[in-house]
């Protein structure tokens, strides 16, 4: 007797012949509702893929013939189309414990910030137009001012990171010639942001002296040759050198290079405008105290202690300044509009330094108690042990974060979260980057980080946790 054909419902495979031509699909009255929405070109397309992506599958054996039914492929259509929409740069919480995060978008833009980019990105602005002339204008004089009120400074100029701020400054100050600075000041930070490469990409020679740990006002003096056309200080600020260690100061070191008619440039790396110590912080160098220590430049971050976008900003003499903006690689380190109109709103809040603790999100975040954390913790607790039961157990713990992006490494900041644990210790490894999985999948992806047989969720980034225990219901079925 022979075997009656298989049903969508008995589980039978597909074949390639089975599937719709793509104009075929495109006719289902469900699609229609997708093609008026998205236009025929990205509908199309999608379609194309998606049959032909099913159809290898087909080929394969591995198609069931559900798959193909109208309905089946309309939705699937759906789905694929969403998907080619939906954003690479996605917004996420933040819970490592690290502030300013470098893989996570350093820091967070204040209300100001966010508001005034939206209003001059919605309409054309005076970007390149002096107003009281009518003529052309001067992008740096949008944030000049600002930055010379607020260090010191006879000038500035800004291009669009700390690393370009310090090619700029050496290209422009010591191309061809030579720039001193200290073994022990040659670093590397994020990207492989090398200074001996930057020196040789800016068309300088790097000329070192002293050691690793020890250098001496004499290494200065003896190194300087009619070659010489700049000394720089780099400060070290993603890591410590700690022992029998020697440096020279900015001030001793702007005596050494003015009396031999040399300008003195400093890279603070991150860079802050005010003293982290009223805020209970550990201390960092500012760019006021270098310029009064006689520095003739001076660069720094944008996007890291001063909690604003990415951008290189660099002050100093007016004569350093004005060589510095001539050189033509500065048109191709320029900032944007967008990031310059960002930088402006930062700027202005440092104006109002008795409201910098409400206003700046990163100053904000790092001077949070660790108890008010804990209690935060303390409240979420019972939700979030409901969501990841009964595979893992939650608690409140005590925890230590970091500022981050390479600003005082060695410093860690009190703060409190709660620490996901697998039941089974067999397989805790598996277990703990399954549940690291689930909350990046999340539709507000979550970022812990794991350490001790447990995941970390340390809550100095999380402000409103409305959007977090919003999402526990999905992470208990995930988990299931």
């Amino acid at each position: 007797m022979p075997r009656p054909p298989e049903s969508v419902v008995d589980g039978s495979k597909a074949e390639a012949k089975d599937l719709p031509a793509v104009d075929r699909l495109l006719r289902e009255p469900v699609v229609a509702a997708l093609l008026h929405e998205h236009g025929h070109t990205l509908v199309a397309g999608e379609a194309r893929l998606l049959l032909d992506g099913l159809r290898s599958r087909a080929r394969a054996g591995t198609l069931d013939r559900a798959a193909v039914q109208g309905l089946a492929l309309a939705a699937a259509l759906g789905t694929q189309v969403q998907r080619r929409l939906a954003p690479r740069l996605q917004r996420v919480l933040n819970l490592t414990g690290t502030v300013i995060h470098t893989n996570l978008g350093r820091a967070l833009l204040a209300d100001a910030a966010l508001q005034h980019v939206l209003a001059m990105m919605a309409g054309p602005n005076n970007l390149e137009y002096d107003l009281a002339s009518g003529g052309r204008g001067d992008r740096d004089s949008i944030v000049e001012e600002l930055l010379c009120t607020l260090t010191g400074a006879e000038a500035a100029t800004v291009v669009n990171n700390n690393a370009g701020a310090v090619l700029l400054t050496i290209a422009a100050l010591a191309r061809g010639q030579e720039c001193i600075v200290s073994r022990g000041e040659l670093v590397e930070i994020g990207g492989a942001f090398r200074m001996p490469d930057v020196m040789a990409a800016a068309g300088a020679t790097l000329v070192e002296v002293g050691t690793t740990n020890r250098t001496h006002p004499q290494d200065y003096e003896r190194a300087i040759t009619d070659r010489t056309a700049l000394l720089m200080k780099v400060h070290t600020s993603n890591y410590a050198v700690q022992g029998f260690t020697a440096a020279v100061d900015e001030a001793e070191l702007a005596s050494i290079a003015h009396a031999r008619g040399l300008p003195l440039a400093s890279d603070l790396g991150s860079g802050s405008l005010i003293d982290l110590a009223a805020y209970g912080l550990p201390r960092e160098p500012t760019p006021q105290e270098k310029l009064a220590a006689g520095c003739d430049v001076v660069t720094f971050s944008g996007d890291k202690l001063l909690g604003g976008p990415q951008a290189g900003l660099i002050v100093g003499s007016r004569a350093a300044i004005t060589r510095i903006r001539k050189y033509p690689l500065k048109r191709a380190l320029r900032m944007s509009k967008l990031p310059l109109a960002a930088l402006e709103a930062t700027l202005r809040l440092y104006l109002r330094p008795e409201r910098l603790a409400q206003d700046l999100p990163t100053l904000r975040l790092l001077t949070r108690s660790a108890e008010s954390l804990r209690a935060l913790a303390t409240a979420l607790l019972p939700a979030v042990a409901a969501a990841v039961a009964p595979r893992f157990d939650a608690q409140v713990v005590d925890l230590l974060g970091q500022i981050g992006s390479g600003s005082l490494p060695v410093d860690r900041l009190p703060s409190a979260g709660l620490a996901l644990a697998p039941v089974q210790k067999k397989g805790a490894g598996r277990a703990l980057d399954a549940l690291s999985s689930a909350l990046r999948a999340l539709p507000l992806p979550v970022i812990g980080r794991i350490a001790d047989d447990r995941l970390l969720l340390d809550l100095r980034g999380l402000e409103d946790p409305q959007p977090f225990t919003a999402q526990l219901p999905q992470l208990q079925e995930c988990l299931r």
